[in-house]
């Protein structure tokens, strides 16, 4: 069972996490959720297409512009206290490395803190843990926050990517996060190359089989441009095809921008794997 904030999710139960930045230069959308109220349409638009988590987050993933942790804090902590406003039931996530910022933002209202670098600040997790609040173990291969990878090798890249993330979960919940809180991510792009991401998608199970709920972030990565050689906007039928092999292998929570087109793939997904019936059933019938 997966609990985070007021909810529940049993095993086979898919959720979606719908990304919100709060960044002027996001590779995805630059900047369009920026201000507030795009921002707040957007959240509106994404619990309405079936998203259960709302992910804010206020530093881009890659290179650019210092963000200061003040500054991301300015982006986020107002934003997340009127989020919690408006939306009292939905499940608040902040995707944050900084502890400072986690801090804060939990202070508002914040169910989840989505550590997308892999404990780089392991007061983080002591933050969730205070609060009581649920914590996304991500592997990062070592990258340090807003860095690209650069010749990184593994000698088997599920193997390092179970070491760090059990090891992280494991960790939170000995600090007293609550385990049925916890969730590990094998973090595509972060520190890997496009194989690496592939061959993390392709042994996803190896990590469903540890019992541990299983993100993913997928949503139009550079690991999707790479093979099938697509800019970012051309991107969301191959991040759709990895999100149906994801969810076929097991995986439980998905980071996505496109919420209405994946919760019907992981309805379709759903059904076909016997955990969900048809919407209808006419076919036949008649």
């Amino acid at each position: 069972m997966l609990r985070l904030g007021r909810r529940e999710f049993d095993t086979h139960e898919p959720v979606i996490m719908a990304i919100v930045n709060r960044t002027p230069d996001s590779f995805y959308d630059q900047g369009a959720t920026f201000r507030d109220e795009p921002a707040l349409a957007r959240v509106e638009q994404a619990v309405a297409e079936g998203a259960a988590i709302i992910d804010i987050g206020g530093v881009k993933a890659g290179p650019g512009e210092e963000v200061t942790a003040e500054e991301e804090a300015r982006r986020t902590v107002g934003f997340v206290a009127e989020v919690r406003r408006r939306f009292p039931d939905v499940i608040i996530s902040v995707d944050t490395w900084r502890h400072e910022v986690g801090e804060a933002v939990c202070e508002v209202g914040a169910d989840l803190l989505n550590d997308a670098w892999g404990g780089v600040d392991p007061r983080l997790a002591e933050v969730a843990a205070r609060y009581g609040v649920g914590l996304v173990c991500t592997h990062a291969g070592g990258a340090q926050p807003r860095t690209r990878p650069h010749r990184v090798a593994y000698d088997d890249v599920m193997g390092d990517i179970l070491r760090v993330t059990l090891g992280l979960a494991e960790r939170a919940v000995e600090l007293g996060v609550p385990r049925e809180s916890v969730l590990i991510d094998p973090g595509h792009d972060f520190g890997k190359n496009t194989r690496h991401s592939l061959e993390a998608t392709r042994r996803l199970g190896e990590m469903v089989s540890t019992g541990w709920p299983v993100l993913v972030s997928l949503s139009n990565k550079d690991f999707v441009g790479e093979t099938l050689d697509k800019p970012v906007k051309e991107r969301v039928v191959g991040t759709l095809a990895t999100t149906a092999v994801s969810a076929w292998l097991g995986a439980q929570v998905y980071r996505v921008h496109e919420v209405a087109e994946t919760r019907q793939v992981l309805d379709m997904v759903a059904s076909i794997a016997g955990h969900r019936p048809p919407a209808v059933g006419r076919r036949g019938l008649a």
